[in-house]
């Protein structure tokens, strides 16, 4: 009987250490049968006792494999040339990737067979094998980093007088029965490689950039940190309506909130690129990786309706009483306006979302034409004559007035307002309830 080493078929004289490889690599592939006592050229040696070999590499394989591989192991003790040689026949795996324990769930310890070789794995291999394995569902995936730290995390568990234990670990499902960190740990731990960046550009556009960070570390850390500078940066604006003063934010504290957080839990993590939020005099653009999921249109979403992508960090959030309930917070984003004269704007792509906050204390500050009094004659608008008239006389008109003096809804006299401004008819102060309009050129 001749022996040669290939894809599925490797030699040993005796038990060596680098017979673990040789298991991990025919397990984490197509399986392949190994044989102690041949040499690598194909001529049997031998060995002394097939009993005691076995025995060896079955506590060798038990003690230093990870997860468990012993059920698809077979050993048998075979008689060639009147010699005894040992061949070990290992199935592929079912849980794989299969990985020296000492060296984690990391390239350095996950082998894979490559013709005659057993070869350490690559990144995106070992992201396949867990994939297959695992499941489509990134959240609940192994790590492919084990040495986390939690730091973060505990501290906000802790000043809710929450536990956060191995056994929570594991309720919350960041850690998985054999003791593996899952993608989830990854997320919360102190080693996230996702990141948020936070541009703060000058005027309405990308033009000039004022301030750029980049937030990183656990999704705890950066909730709270991102929240932090955007607060920072929430200037407040005062109004009067007579001797009352009126003091308002340029967006409304619970609109930000829940766009971070929307940002932070629906985000596709399967995906390295950073999220964003751009900060701009007028507005804020909040923009997670990751559209829609299938099935689901914009219309559903502002209906309340929700599908969440990550049901075990939502999970953690609700603990935490950062969230409430699925489907609430795009509620509470338009809820924040419903005073105000601006809405906040939803756009997707397949592979993107986007929440714009409008600021609410925004006044244009390019210069404007102006244009000559609305008159009398035939091109004038008859409603925006009227509101002329009425200016002409009283100086100052809230949205209220037009509906009565025009007999029109809120909509259309808001939609008559904003012409007449957008033409440099009018001027607006204050906001909300309190806004009032007055002729540019009385």
């Amino acid at each position: 009987m001749t022996f040669h080493e290939n894809e599925y078929i490797e030699l040993k004289e005796i038990v060596v250490e680098d017979i673990k490889q040789e298991v991990i690599a025919f397990a984490n592939c197509n399986g392949g049968k190994l044989y102690i006592g041949i040499a690598d050229n194909g001529e049997v040696i031998g060995i002394d006792n097939a009993d005691e070999t076995i025995q060896q590499i079955s506590n060798m394989v038990r003690n230093t494999i990870k997860p468990d591989i012993t059920m698809f192991l077979h050993y048998e003790s075979l008689d060639i040339d009147g010699k005894a040689v040992v061949m070990v026949d290992i199935q592929r795996g079912t849980n794989r990737p299969y990985y020296l324990a000492k060296k984690g769930l990391r390239p350095e310890g996950i082998y894979v067979r490559q013709g005659t070789s057993s070869v350490p794995a690559t990144d995106s291999f070992i992201r396949q094998m867990i994939k297959d394995t695992d499941g489509d569902s990134f959240e609940e995936m192994r790590s492919l980093y084990q040495e986390l730290t939690f730091i973060a995390t505990e501290k906000e568990f802790s000043s809710r007088n929450i536990p956060f234990a191995q056994p929570q670990k594991q309720t919350l499902k960041l850690l998985t029965t054999d003791g593996v960190y899952t993608n989830l740990g990854l997320l919360l731990s102190d080693q996230c490689v996702h990141t948020i960046k936070v541009a703060l550009f000058q005027g309405t556009d990308q033009s000039l950039f004022k301030d750029r960070r980049e937030f990183t570390g656990s999704l705890m850390q950066q909730m709270n940190e991102v929240y932090d500078y955007v607060d920072f940066r929430n200037q407040t604006q005062a109004t009067f309506d007579k001797l009352r003063r009126i003091d308002t934010r340029d967006y409304p504290e619970v609109a930000v909130r829940e766009a971070l957080l929307n940002l932070l839990v629906h985000r596709d993590y399967a995906f390295r690129s950073s999220a964003f939020i751009s900060i701009y005099s007028n507005r804020i653009e909040f923009v997670s990786i990751g559209g829609l999921l299938p099935g689901i249109e914009l219309d559903d979403i502002m209906m309340g309706v929700s599908v969440c992508r990550n049901p075990n960090l939502a999970n953690v959030f609700y603990r935490l009483e950062l969230i409430e309930a699925y489907g609430t917070g795009i509620q509470k984003i338009m809820n924040a306006y419903k005073d105000q004269n601006c809405t906040p704007k939803i756009e997707t792509t397949n592979n993107a979302f986007k929440i714009i906050l409008p600021n609410i204390n925004y006044v244009p500050t390019e210069t404007v034409t102006p244009v000559a009094k609305p008159t009398t004659n035939k091109s004038a608008d008859s409603n925006e004559q009227i509101i002329f008239d009425y200016l002409a006389e009283s100086h100052t008109i809230t949205r209220a007035d037009v509906e009565e003096m025009l007999g029109v809804g809120t909509a259309t006299a808001y939609r008559i307002l904003k012409r007449m401004l957008e033409n440099g008819i009018l001027v607006q102060s204050g906001n909300g309830k309190n806004t009032k309009y007055y002729l540019a050129n009385p």
